[in-house]
């Protein structure tokens, strides 16, 4: 079930996460401008009937940034979200970037700050912390910005590595198996090896993932040794002259052998037109991220998926769905295994979607933008079935099946 807009009054969505299956972080507001409108974090409860319920909010100090990016923990009800200090404290050469909150419950639920990490060099007053990425068993918390990726511990936010600057394009995005840190440049893939140090995980009292000597200072950090560089494949369909552009990557939440990666597309401009035309491409790879071999990567797959530019994108915890956000407003969702599609909404919201995620159990996908709004969608456990497609092809084909025995019939 589709849900309509839920509107936000003042409140520009960025970025979002579940803490729950029913319960919903969104971080927003006004940003660095002048509007009034404040930056916060707000927690929603989302209802049987998918209407939002607000249950608490933090308010950011005046001057500080919008939260622009944002990871969840969902056991400890823990977040990590990318919100710059105010210009005062950047000034001052100060910039708690990255900051981690708890989610308390009780009678009341509340915001508690557990700590913060300055990733971002204060001198530049333009850049934020554009992305957030937990690995799977909750040991880092991979920050970036433009070009500079730091990977912490996420129990303390410490660095355990040497940060990546990126030699050339931007950075977008970034995905962690147990063994390899894949990051999206808009040129690249960068894939780097682990330390060894940092793969040799234990289980603790309640079988969680640990590595001893995160709770240890480091004198020297580990650098990360890249390893693999995957330039934009070739596709068919493109033609020559187009500018590509990588937008997003992320591992198979189960399977760490499967990767998905998107680009952008922009068109040569036909003669008499104002504008280049725009598209957006999912790409399926087969990896190879095992600790006993080198790493290795086939393009399986690709599917453009709209005509426009895609701004975000999120696989489903149970590894059986993509969704993704375009630039024209719209919103999809592709089957992950053949990469067909299942859905797509063609005004999703009033502005490009800015933040997109399922729920831990993978039946609910929620989108926000800076329309101040949220779409909520409750997703069928089969999609009636089939796919769309499978059931277009189904459809014609007892079309014609009955065309046939009308024309024996004439």
């Amino acid at each position: 079930m589709i849900t309509p807009l839920t509107a936000l009054p003042a409140f520009p969505v960025y970025s979002c996460a579940f803490i729950s299956d029913d319960l919903l972080v969104a971080g927003g507001g006004g940003g660095t401008s002048r509007s009034g409108i404040k930056n916060k974090l707000r927690l929603f409860r989302i209802s049987v009937k998918q209407q939002l319920e607000s249950l608490a909010e933090f308010e950011l100090d005046k001057d500080e940034d919008a939260p622009m990016s944002m990871a969840a923990h969902i056991e400890s009800r823990t977040i990590v979200c990318g919100i710059n200090s105010a210009i005062s404290k950047l000034e001052k050469g100060e910039n708690e970037n990255c900051r981690k909150f708890v989610i308390g419950g009780g009678d009341e639920f509340k915001f508690t700050l557990l700590g913060t990490r300055g990733t971002i060099s204060p001198a530049n007053t333009e850049d934020y912390q554009r992305l957030s990425v937990l690995s799977n068993d909750a040991q880092f918390v991979a920050v970036g910005s433009e070009h500079e990726l730091t990977l912490l511990s996420f129990e303390g936010l410490s660095p355990v590595a040497q940060p990546i600057r990126v030699p050339r394009g931007e950075l977008y995005d970034a995905t962690l198996s147990p063994t390899h840190l894949i990051l999206a440049t808009s040129i690249n893939l960068l894939i780097y090896a682990l330390p060894a140090a940092l793969r040799l995980r234990r289980k603790d009292d309640r079988g969680n993932a640990t590595i001893d000597n995160l709770r240890n200072p480091i004198d020297t950090l580990p650098e990360l040794k890249l390893v693999e560089t995957l330039d934009i494949p070739a596709i068919s369909t493109i033609p020559a002259g187009a500018t590509v552009t990588f937008r997003a990557a992320r591992l198979h939440p189960s399977d760490m052998d499967v990767l998905y990666s998107v680009i952008n597309v922009t068109l040569p401009r036909a003669p008499k037109a104002k504008t280049a035309k725009k598209q957006a491409y999912v790409l399926k790879w087969r990896v190879s991220t095992a600790d006993d071999g080198p790493f290795s990567a086939i393009l399986e797959a690709s599917r453009k998926i709209n005509e426009g530019s895609l701004t975000c994108f999120d696989v489903s915890p149970d590894g059986k769905l993509l969704a993704f956000g375009v630039s024209d407003y719209s919103l999809g969702i592709l089957d992950a295994n053949n990469l067909a599609p299942l859905l797509s909404i063609l005004k999703a919201h009033e502005f490009p979607i800015t933040a997109l995620c399922f729920n831990p159990s993978s039946r609910l996908l929620v989108s926000g933008g800076v329309d101040s709004s949220i779409r909520i969608i409750d997703i069928p456990e089969k999609f009636g079935g089939l796919p769309w497609s499978a059931t277009i092809l189904i459809m014609l084909a007892i079309l014609g099946v009955i065309l046939a025995v009308m024309m024996s019939r004439a």
